[in-house]
């Protein structure tokens, strides 16, 4: 059991920095991408590639991130240049980088047995931790810049925003494009500590992003900057330790992980609004008991 939950942290770990990318495009720009499912196999590709050819892992993981960076940045001009809707440039952009991933790795996979990688002589659960926490602190700061809190105001008000000269178009593209770079860096660590690359290692990473994202918000809160990107790295492990766990019951199988996802974040989204529908009639319960008994002493108040 101590070994599945530590791996299921060391996974937490390996995609904090996506659900981190989703944060970004989902709560900061209220932006539906779904280019991360194709992004986060095009950081792992690129990485894959660069490695099985010689190159540094640390090399790999920053031409990774570019990557994601152009992926992202198209998906932003088909949305603000071409006028075409989010959700709608999210997909295509997904599709067509399905095609520029097998270009790049030139075969449904790729394999790293044998090849240096960031975690061969290091436990990847140390790698990552410092990894996270770095990014982590610069995301936070960055969002405190200038650029950062026009980004955030983008997705908070546009109109307000442009009314005071700024670029929506450019702080959307910038926001995209950062999303899917964090989402691609991670697709490239995944791919260095399970030893591969596949075409379809992408799928769905969009829900498992949703997920961390929205159980962190459940379980630890969003009242600032700090806080919310700190609940996107704690939501995505505790993602994973409730997956690993839910996997120790008897009637289910590793083939059910998708459905196991879907579940966790149906219960995430269903939640809260039951907590505040209960609240919410707990109170006006509360409210109606103190009318009655206020019109009661009225009504005692007045025979008297």
């Amino acid at each position: 059991m101590f070994e599945s939950l530590n791996g299921a942290v060391e996974l937490g770990l390996l995609y904090a920095l996506m659900a981190l990318g989703v944060y970004i495009t989902f709560r900061i720009l209220d932006f539906p991408d779904l280019t991360v499912d194709g992004s986060f196999t095009t950081g792992g590709a690129i990485a894959a590639i660069m490695i099985s050819n010689g190159y540094a892992p640390i090399l790999a993981c920053l031409a990774a991130f570019v990557g994601g960076l152009v992926a992202g940045a198209c998906t932003g001009l088909l949305h603000t240049k071409g006028k075409i809707n989010g959700l709608l440039s999210g997909i295509l952009m997904m599709i067509a980088l399905y095609s520029i991933n097998l270009r790049i790795m030139g075969k449904p996979n790729i394999s790293l047995l044998g090849s240096d990688t960031l975690f061969i002589n290091i436990s990847p659960l140390t790698v990552m931790l410092i990894i996270v926490i770095i990014v982590k602190l610069m995301l936070d700061a960055f969002l405190h810049t200038d650029l950062g809190l026009a980004l955030r105001a983008t997705g908070d008000n546009s109109r307000m925003i442009r009314s005071l000269g700024a670029n929506t178009d450019s702080t959307t593209i910038l926001g995209v494009s950062l999303s899917n770079g964090l989402v691609a860096l991670s697709g490239a660590l995944i791919a260095q500590q399970s030893g591969f690359a596949d075409i379809s290692m992408g799928i769905g990473m969009i829900v498992i992003g949703l997920a961390s994202v929205i159980i962190g918000e459940a379980i630890f809160g969003a009242r600032s900057v700090f806080f919310a990107t700190l609940a996107a790295v704690l939501g995505s492990i505790v993602y994973r330790i409730v997956v690993a766990l839910a996997l120790q019951v008897e009637w289910l199988k590793s083939s059910d992980l998708k459905l196991i996802t879907a579940i966790i974040v149906i219960v995430a989204l269903v939640l809260p609004s039951l907590r505040r529908t209960m609240k919410q009639r707990a109170l006006a319960k509360k409210r109606s008991a103190e009318l009655i008994a206020f019109a009661h002493q009225q009504k005692t108040g007045g025979g008297r």
